[in-house]
């Protein structure tokens, strides 16, 4: 056969270029936040582009350059725009191509044409918490990794596992948790589970019987509330200050209990964090009392001010506290991975509790998420999109308080991946449920928290996994019920 000599082969085929000259870009317009980052307004810019029809699904966009050069912005910014609209699905990567716009856009972060049907209209969905994205590259490896594994199927898939996981996904994990929690542990102390929730109920299981007490933080998850209650425990509701949860007030309430349900690295809902002199009172109380501690650390690798707070186990060693860790949200819910670290008096007891209830976990994705671990492809996802949930934070509370003219108070958290927008403590509580209907918002009030200590009216708003340009709107609309529920109220009060 001749051979073809290099020089005489055709070139390779280039990825054809807009043929506008330049992105039809309105900057200006009402559907761009003014006074924002540049990143955030370039960004908001593309959506309306996408959304209006005036590029096509599977048009190519300018290399990052180009647009720099068109708009007048960083280059830098105009990359995170970029990777702002693959995260929301308006565009997608292609590598040793460029960025395309997407071939469908998700209907729940489009951006109508009018900014006014998106306030008479949210998306639904909007503040639903437990909501993540996943970064493309990311979402790619994670892709390879499946199926390498899947190529690579062995016999470990064809019988019942070790009821704890796979000991390459649990040294993963221990490796993560030293580095990013402070917490040193060995791979036999932790056990894999489908979540936060199902570790709850193994761990129990393993450590009470039937009618024990267990303190709870009040306010608190409501939902970890209820798995207390269904498997036949009673949970106590402890109240909550500024510095976490008031041991004191638990000692008085239920002296007996034997075990604490808490999130002290990032209370829920109200976002404060369990202050040293609190944690070592609480660890205190479990060493004398015989009982457990089980922290619920769900959202810490999401902090935006420093460096993560050490874990409660990190301080205790893993003697009375009982670690509760999720891939829920570092990387998407539809995982079902989670995990629980255990002292080592525990392991025994634990392990047959988790045999008992479902056997094994599930092996084909635990190989998978072991090498997102250790590839470092899982921090550099954190890393990513820990930047995009700071500007949706930052967008919202912005937003929720200039809109509602003062009658939300939107503190800005330094860590998680919800906020909490609260009325003055003499609104009454029916303004803030009348508000949410009427703005047809998910999210939580606020008052739906609490159990025994008195309800604040206000809202506990998600962030994560939402688009910008639905915050805002969303935002808005909240905002505006909100005064109007106000003023309903106010006219009411005074005529009575």
């Amino acid at each position: 056969m001749q051979k073809i000599p290099t020089n005489s082969m055709p070139p390779p085929a280039k990825t054809s270029l807009p043929t506008k000259t330049e992105l039809p870009l309105d900057l200006t317009g009402p559907h761009v936040t003014a006074g924002a980052s540049a990143a955030q307004r370039l960004y908001q810019a593309l959506c309306e582009m996408i959304v209006s029809g005036l590029v096509k699904p599977g048009e190519p966009l300018p290399p990052s350059r180009t647009l720099a050069k068109q708009t007048g912005f960083r280059r830098n910014a105009v990359v995170i725009a970029y990777e702002r609209l693959i995260a929301d699905g308006f565009a997608e990567a292609k590598v040793g191509s460029g960025t395309f716009v997407a071939a469908r856009i998700p209907a729940r972060a489009a951006v109508p044409r009018k900014p006014k049907v998106a306030v008479d209209a949210p998306r639904q969905g909007a503040f639903a918490l437990g909501c993540t994205h996943i970064d493309e590259r990311a979402l790619q490896r994670f892709r390879s990794y499946v199926g390498r594994r899947m190529r690579a199927f062995g016999s470990e898939h064809l019988h019942y596992g070790d009821p704890r996981g796979s000991r390459e996904l649990r040294a993963a994990i221990a490796d993560h948790l030293l580095s990013a929690r402070g917490l040193r542990c060995d791979p036999d102390q932790i056990v894999i589970t489908s979540g936060t929730l199902h570790a709850l109920r193994i761990v129990l299981s393993a450590i009470l019987k039937a009618g024990d007490q267990i303190w709870c933080e009040d306010p608190g998850y409501p939902i970890a509330r209820k798995t207390i209650a269904h498997c036949g425990y009673r949970a106590v509701p402890v109240p909550v200050d500024e510095h976490g949860m008031r041991v004191a007030k638990g000692r008085s309430a239920a002296p007996s209990a034997r075990a604490a349900y808490v999130t002290p690295s990032h209370q829920f809902p109200l976002g404060v964090q369990m202050s040293m002199s609190r944690r070592l009172e609480l660890l205190d109380w479990a060493k004398q009392a015989g009982a457990f501690v089980l922290e619920d650390d769900y959202d810490s690798e999401f902090r935006y001010d420093g460096a993560p707070l050490m874990s409660l186990a990190g301080i205790d060693r893993l003697q009375r506290v009982i670690y509760l860790g999720t891939f829920a949200k570092t990387l998407f819910p539809g995982l079902r991975i989670g995990y629980c670290a255990l002292p080592e008096r525990l392991i025994a007891d634990v392990t047959a509790a988790r045999a008992a209830l479902d056997r094994f976990p599930g092996t084909l994705m635990e190989g998978a998420v072991a090498d997102m671990l250790n590839s470092g492809a899982f921090a550099a996802n954190l890393k990513r999109v820990r930047k995009l949930y700071r500007e949706a934070r930052d967008v919202l509370a912005e937003t929720l308080e200039a809109a509602s003219d003062g009658a939300l108070s939107v503190p800005v958290p330094s860590q998680g991946l919800h906020l909490v927008a609260r009325f003055d403590p003499s609104v009454d509580l029916s303004v803030a449920a009348q508000a949410k209907q009427a703005a047809g918002a998910e999210g939580w009030l606020l008052a739906d928290t609490y159990l025994r200590a008195r309800p604040l009216p206000g809202f506990v708003l998600g962030f994560s996994g939402h688009a910008v340009p639905q915050l805002i709107a969303s935002a808005e609309q909240l905002a505006r019920e909100s005064r109007a529920a106000l003023r309903t109220r106010n006219k009411s009060a005074r005529r009575a």
